[in-house]
């Protein structure tokens, strides 16, 4: 915004007596906008047109502290208005890396074909042999093991996109690691809840729901946090989405293991809270 003209010796027009000019301004709009800071001061002013510019007139005895006014408004107005925040960058869904997933997860299905129950049995995760002989990789082998074409095609279909978004939202390295230590902690989290009990399980969808509880976790830690009454609405809104999905996909079904999904959820949640950052609470305006 253009500082105002105001030479000492006036701008060519004759000034009314009594008065003195505080400034000269191109359009009349910028004359009225410093003509309200006088007004804010208790002092009137008078906006008078001259060729293609507007002068600012003042009483004289308020000329100087009129002018000093001006001068703080012009260094505060430097800056007005902010410039709008840049668009946030839209990135690309990462799919290369679920993709591989999948295939992995297709062939270990093809050798399943090959050697007939054996893949299931060393494994599949059990809850005996995980507490019972301390054979905790089948929290692990587990995921890549399926009963049937079905339950393979489903599992690898949601993953893709499950996967991929939690790829994309905190990157290949830690979003891969995150999967698999909520995925395996969901795995023992239900072995657990049903030891000494012959428990045993298979398939990914506990991965799958571990990626979905992951997003809820990440979206509830980086979800600002308001005073007032609705300061828990930014936290309520994820966790209630997540836990809506969960319910609408992980349950139903004769052979759906409903625990191990929930496990797996929890487990992201966990996991995606705390790997996320807090934001920083905006400072207190005035």
């Amino acid at each position: 915004m253009p500082a105002p003209d105001a030479p000492d010796g006036g701008t060519g027009g004759p000034v009314p007596g009594g008065l003195a000019e505080a400034g000269v301004y191109p359009t009349a709009a910028e004359g009225f906008d410093r003509g309200l800071v006088i007004l804010a001061m208790g002092e009137a002013y008078w906006l008078v047109p001259d060729e293609s510019r507007f002068r600012l007139l003042v009483e004289a005895p308020a000329l100087e502290a009129v002018r000093g006014e001006l001068a703080c408004y012009e260094r505060e107005s430097l800056l007005w208005p902010p410039r709008p925040p840049a668009a946030p960058h839209a990135r690309r869904l990462e799919l290369a890396t679920p993709l591989l997933w999948a295939l992995g997860v297709m062939a270990v299905f093809a050798c399943q074909g090959f050697w007939p129950g054996r893949l299931e049995t060393a494994g599949a995760l059990d809850a005996e042999a995980v507490f019972d002989r301390g054979e905790c990789w089948r929290a692990f082998t587990a995921l890549f093991l399926h009963a049937d074409l079905g339950h393979l095609v489903s599992n690898v279909l949601s993953g893709i996109f499950a996967f991929g978004a939690v790829t994309t939202t905190l990157g290949v390295r830690q979003g891969w690691l995150l999967i698999a230590l909520a995925s395996v902690t969901g795995n023992l989290a239900v072995a657990a809840l049903n030891y000494p009990g012959p428990y045993r399980s298979l398939g990914a969808s506990t991965a799958v729901f571990a990626g979905l509880g992951l997003l809820t976790g990440r979206a509830i830690r980086a979800a600002p946090l308001e005073t007032g009454p609705q300061r828990w609405r930014g936290v309520l809104a994820p966790l209630a989405a997540g836990v809506a999905l969960l319910g609408l996909l992980g349950a139903g079904g004769l052979h759906v293991d409903i625990g191990a999904h929930a496990t797996g959820f929890s487990a992201g949640l966990v996991w995606g809270f705390a790997a996320a950052s807090r934001p920083a609470r905006p400072a207190p305006v005035g």
